[in-house]
C-alpha cells in the first residue's frame, strides 16, 4: 500500500510555484502508483488555528503525479467556497496530502467510527435530485461531531436545504474508508527545498522566506 508522504506534499508545493511563475514543476520524488486522494491547503495566520483555503480530491483511483499535480492547482484555484490562493498567501501556507484506502459499503448511515473513517454519502432527495457528498476522517474529529451531526453536516454540503429526517437518514447509501495523510508546512517546505536544491523557493524573482 502506498502511503501519504513527504515527497508529495513538496510536489504540491512545487507546483502551485511553478504555476506562479508560470514553470513546469520538477519531477517528483516519489514512485507512481494508483490511488483516490485529496489535496487540502490551509492557512495559517499569526499563529492561529488553520483555516480552510481549498480541499478538492477524487474518489476514484487515478495516477498519483497527474493527480497530485492537477488536485495541488484545482483545490488552491477553483474550490468555489474560496477566493484563488495568491502567490502572497504562500509562507502562511500548509498543505496536507491525502491517500484514500479500504473502502467499504455501510449497512446503514451510523457504521462508522468518527476519527477512523471517512465517508461518502449518496442519497435521491424528495424531488428525486442525486446527491452526494464525502468528508475526509479528519474532518468530524475536528469539528467534534457526532455521528449524526456530521450525516446532517455532509447532507446539506451536498446542496440539500430542506429538513433533515430520520427517514431521508435511513435512505443514505454510506461508503466509509480510512486515509494516510501527511502535512507539512510552507516553512518546513522551503527549509527542505534550501537543503535539497541548494536556494530557497522563488517566485518571479522575489524570495519567499521562511515567515
Amino acid at each position: 500500500m502506498v502511503l501519504a508522504n513527504k515527497e508529495m506534499v513538496v510536489y504540491c508545493f512545487d507546483t502551485l510555484i511553478a504555476h506562479y511563475n508560470s514553470e513546469e514543476a520538477a519531477p517528483p520524488a516519489f514512485d507512481e502508483g494508483q490511488h483516490p486522494l485529496f489535496v487540502t491547503w490551509k492557512k495559517v495566520v499569526n499563529g492561529g488555528e488553520p483555516r480552510l483555503r481549498g480541499c478538492i480530491g477524487t474518489l476514484e483511483a487515478c495516477q498519483l503525479i497527474n493527480g497530485f499535480r492537477d488536485y495541488a492547482l484545482t483545490s488552491a484555484l477553483r474550490d468555489r467556497r474560496f477566493p484563488p490562493i495568491q502567490a502572497k498567501e504562500l509562507p502562511n501556507l500548509e498543505c496536507t496530502v491525502s491517500i484514500l484506502t479500504d473502502y467499504e459499503t455501510a449497512n446503514n448511515y451510523l457504521d462508522w467510527e468518527v476519527g477512523k473513517h471517512g465517508i461518502i454519502i449518496e442519497f435521491v432527495d424528495d424531488y428525486n435530485s442525486r446527491r452526494s457528498a464525502t468528508y475526509l476522517p479528519e474532518v468530524p474529529a475536528h469539528e467534534g461531531w457526532t455521528r449524526v451531526e456530521a450525516i446532517d453536516s455532509l447532507i446539506q454540503k451536498a446542496g440539500f436545504s430542506g429538513p433533515i429526517t430520520e427517514s431521508l437518514r435511513k435512505r443514505i447509501k454510506l461508503t466509509c474508508y480510512q486515509s494516510t495523510l501527511f502535512t507539512m508546512h510552507y516553512s518546513d517546505y522551503a527549509s527542505h527545498v534550501k537543503a535539497t536544491r541548494g536556494a530557497a523557493p522563488t517566485i518571479a524573482g522575489a524570495k519567499l522566506g521562511n515567515h
